[in-house]
């Protein structure tokens, strides 16, 4: 019997230490060393129900067969744009997201929804029954979903044997275990072990596993940065509870792009992908109130339209106050001096609040001539047309700039019925305006759309 060690972890980074040690050197942090007991077996770990093969030989690129990388279609049109247009046979694919959020029901959805493919569906938080439960509220059912719950990666393998299922789902991988490592489940040493031992499985059997990861406080996946690079793809899942729109964001994928992402609502009979997020992100009104102004943007390849909202006030209280939701705080205040300097508005005396309607955080600068907008509209209590779009950067100088992709962003606003667009004046060479029936305003200076609009 081999003989137990003990080692510690740093329950951040994963970094291993023989002996405990206040800060890591790893990651920087304080007092996040934990002591577990490791005993494994090198003998028995060698024996395993999914051994490599013994004839792996090195193979030349271009001999290699292109039939394991075609993509399996999960019937969700949302998750297989953040995928990469689908499931690569053999991927590893995490999934992170706050408790309640909904990660349990987009799997259960996945396997329900995957019609005439047998799918392996691992609990090990939930009983069979409570899954029953929820897919009688969500209504779906698949013939060939199996439900597991079991938390040793050595029964779980076994049975992946004996079922050939074409998909494994795990919830969650922080509760799985290995007969090798003595720590209890959800240690450092456990998830990374038992992460290793599902990927060898998954390049081998060319079988792709979905695993369900619990997040910290501070919003990051649990265990080890480790994991996050043993995985194929992390797909992070966020939103607000009290909101009822979730989005599907690629941290990371080695199968494509890591900027796309996937817009849910969230029903009481499960998630409902959405296909046109422009509709549900701007507010319909009878009467449009001043600082209100419309952006189009882009996440990854995506193009829709959000509602930026501004509040200006006299501040009352000596110091001005700065506050923006969704929005980064340091770049509204850039924008406020290019105001102050460049346009002659006085901000330094107002309250100034900002907020990115439908509980999103935007990060493409082409949002900013929209800012400026609303907040100027805001400033004069004069209206923005309901009906007009912006798309644009806005530079120190207070000049306009050119943002990628434009042509998108003015087709995304045409399909919507807006009459007007305000693009940067050096977009003008890659705009054809005759194919839209969309009026395009391009400008070079914050001035001119002080002179337009107001």
């Amino acid at each position: 019997m081999a003989k137990a060690r003990t080692v510690f972890f740093c329950q951040n980074c994963g970094n291993q230490s023989p002996k405990w040690l206040g800060k890591c050197p790893a990651c920087g942090e304080w007092n996040t060393y934990a002591e577990e007991v490791i005993n494994k077996d090198e003998e028995k770990a060698k024996v395993r129900g999914f051994s490599p093969k013994s004839d792996v030989a090195p193979v030349a690129l271009q001999d290699i067969s292109e039939s394991h990388t075609q993509r399996l279609s999960t019937q969700d049109s949302e998750l297989d744009r953040v995928l990469g247009g689908g499931i690569v046979m053999g991927s590893l694919i995490l999934i992170g997201g706050e408790p309640g959020i909904g990660k349990s029901t987009l799997m259960l959805q996945l396997a329900a929804g995957l019609e005439g493919k047998t799918i392996l569906y691992v609990s090990g938080e939930e009983s069979d029954r409570q899954i029953k439960m929820r897919a009688d509220r969500m209504n779906v059912s698949n013939k060939d979903c199996y439900v597991l719950t079991e938390t040793n990666t050595q029964a779980i393998f076994k049975h992946a044997d004996e079922l050939e299922p074409d998909i494994i789902i795990i919830d969650s991988v922080q509760t799985l275990h290995s007969v090798y490592i003595d720590s209890p489940p959800g240690a450092i040493s456990q998830i990374r072990e038992c992460t290793g031992e599902l990927q060898r499985f998954a390049k081998e059997s060319h079988i792709p596993i979905f695993l369900i990861g619990h997040i910290t406080k501070d919003g990051s996946i649990a265990g080890p940065k480790m994991l996050e690079h043993i995985v194929d793809t992390v797909l992070q899942f966020e939103g607000d509870r009290n909101f009822t729109y979730r989005i599907l964001r690629t941290i990371k994928n080695r199968f494509g792009s890591t900027s796309e992402l996937g817009i849910y609502e969230m029903q009481g009979s499960g998630l409902r992908p959405v296909i046109n997020p422009s509709e549900i992100l701007l507010t319909h009104r009878d009467e449009q109130p001043s600082g209100i102004a419309i952006a189009a943007m882009l996440e990854g390849m995506r193009p829709f339209l959000i509602e930026t909202q501004a509040l200006v006030t006299p501040a009352f209280y000596g110091t001005p106050q700065r506050s923006a939701t969704g929005f980064d705080l340091k770049r509204m205040g850039m924008l406020l001096a290019v105001l102050e300097k460049r346009a002659g508005f006085r901000f330094g005396t107002k309250d100034v609040f900002l907020n990115i309607a439908g509980g999103m955080y935007v990060d493409d600068p082409a949002i900013d001539l929209a800012v400026i907008a609303a907040l100027i509209s805001s400033y004069e209590d004069k209206v923005v047309p309901a009906k007009t779009a912006f798309a644009a950067e806005v530079g120190l100088s207070g000049e306009i700039r050119a943002v990628n992709r434009i042509e998108q962003r003015i087709a995304e606003a045409d399909k919507l019925g807006f009459d007007k667009i305000f693009v940067s004046y050096y977009n003008q060479k890659a705009i054809d305006a005759s194919k839209y029936s969309i009026e395009v305003v391009s400008i070079s200076k914050v001035q001119q759309l002080v002179e337009h609009l107001f």
